[in-house]
């Protein structure tokens, strides 16, 4: 066996005891103490930089976003506020009912309005009033068709007296006022107390889509639209900025019924979009709240009670406790006007809607039927959920988009009111 003869020298392999690279027991401790100190230290001191700088970013977002908010006028109720909710205590509630009126102006003025070539515009394209109850555990959207007729009060505003009419057509108090005169309008309408309004225009709502990376949506049919250079192919698909708002604008095609078709479209996208801002894919990514707030509180007009981003987070801290299938979203009851059937009315029904909200009770009978809950995924056939055997087979006709089968278990009633509403059967 051959031996290594290159032995290395005894000791060469531990240090001496009066070498400088020793330590000795008594010296180890202390070293090793203060290299945990260090340790500590660097931890402790990076922990609260990253706590000034987030509190730093917090701070600017927040008064970024409450710069976005437009200054808002104060409501002149018509009506009293109602009496308020009592505990079983005698103690009058911490929350009370809430109204609000929301509304999508079609002014084309601004930058990203002008979406047609249009120049016209300034009525209320949308109108819904959200009634939230003071348990805050049911909240439902009244939509109000713009071409209904409509005994139109005198208005007041800060510009002077709006004067009033008979069968006039519901947008023309947006119009002719703004949304002081429309809020104004619904209170004598239907004597419910309008808490706060709230007005959207057109770039908002492209901003606001394009924040949660699109809505999903089933399409039943192909849209081919030249007049208005709308165009959508059969299926599903995500639709963001431009393509949203030509989806709920589009009347020809999808609703058979024409606006009042439209107006179920809407309330679907809105359910949907609702459900997107929710979901864990938006509320696990800061950036996107951020954008979604962002575009939201740059488009939007509010009363005095509500033009503070503070206001805001406060009252949207009221609802974390409502579930999706808790919002739900109807039409206010009507009826083709018989001297015009281009034009619409209200029923007798409709009285019994706003005693319901008068008196904070929850929708029933008839006037729930063909409702839609934020809960309802409209980009599926009969809201099933995305993936589920109904829709598995689903074909391919072009990119980002498929043909879902439609759903057997569904009744007939079901598969007329999506019809209806423009979405898959």
């Amino acid at each position: 066996m051959a031996v290594d003869d290159e032995r290395t020298p005894a000791g060469a392999g531990t240090p001496s005891p009066s070498s400088p690279s020793a330590a000795s027991p008594s010296t180890a401790a202390p070293l090793a103490r203060h290299h945990r100190r260090r340790v500590w230290t660097v931890v402790v001191a990076s922990q609260v930089v990253l706590a000034m700088v987030t509190a730093l970013v917090v701070v600017l977002a927040y008064r970024s976003l409450d710069g976005n908010i437009a200054e808002g006028e104060a409501i002149n109720h018509l009506v009293e506020p109602p009496e308020p909710v009592v505990e079983e205590e005698g103690e009058e509630a911490d929350l009370q009912p809430m109204n609000v009126l929301v509304m999508g102006s079609d002014s084309r003025a601004g930058e990203g309005n002008s979406i047609d070539g249009e120049s016209g515009g300034g009525g209320s394209d949308t109108t819904i009033l959200l009634h939230v109850s003071a348990d805050r555990q049911e909240a439902y959207g009244v939509s109000l068709p713009r071409d209904a007729l409509v005994t139109r009060p005198d208005c007041k505003t800060p510009d002077g007296t709006v004067p009033g009419g008979e069968l006039q057509m519901f947008n023309t108090a947006f119009a002719l006022g703004g949304p002081l005169c429309t809020v104004q309008m619904v209170e004598a309408l239907t004597g419910i107390y309008v808490d706060h309004y709230l007005v959207l225009d057109f770039n908002g709502f492209k901003d606001m889509v394009e924040a949660v990376k699109g809505v999903e949506v089933c399409i039943p049919e192909d849209v081919v639209d030249p007049e208005h250079n709308i165009y959508f192919d059969a299926g599903v698909q995500t639709l963001t900025s431009d393509q949203a708002l030509n989806y709920v604008r589009e009347r020809t095609v999808l609703s058979s019924t024409g606006d009042i078709g439209r107006m179920k479209r809407q309330q679907a996208f809105i359910a949907s979009m609702v459900n997107k801002v929710v979901s864990a894919g938006t509320l696990s990514r800061p950036t996107r709240v951020f954008d979604f707030l962002d575009a939201a509180t740059s488009s939007i007009v509010v009363d005095e009670n509500l033009d503070s981003i503070g206001r805001l987070v406060d009252l949207s801290m009221q609802f974390r406790d409502t579930g999706l299938t808790d919002i739900s979203f109807i039409t206010v009851p009507i009826a083709a006007y018989e001297p015009d059937p281009n034009r619409l009315v209200w029923t007798d029904q409709a009285d019994q809607l706003w005693k319901l909200i008068r008196t904070d009770r929850p929708l029933g009978g008839t006037l729930a039927e063909g409702s839609l809950t934020a809960a309802d995924d409209v980009g599926t056939p009969s809201g099933t959920p995305s993936g589920s055997p109904s829709t598995a087979g689903g074909g391919q006709d072009a990119p980002g988009t498929r043909v879902p089968e439609a759903d057997p278990a569904q009744s007939e009633e079901q598969r007329a009111a999506r019809v209806a509403a423009g979405l898959c059967a």
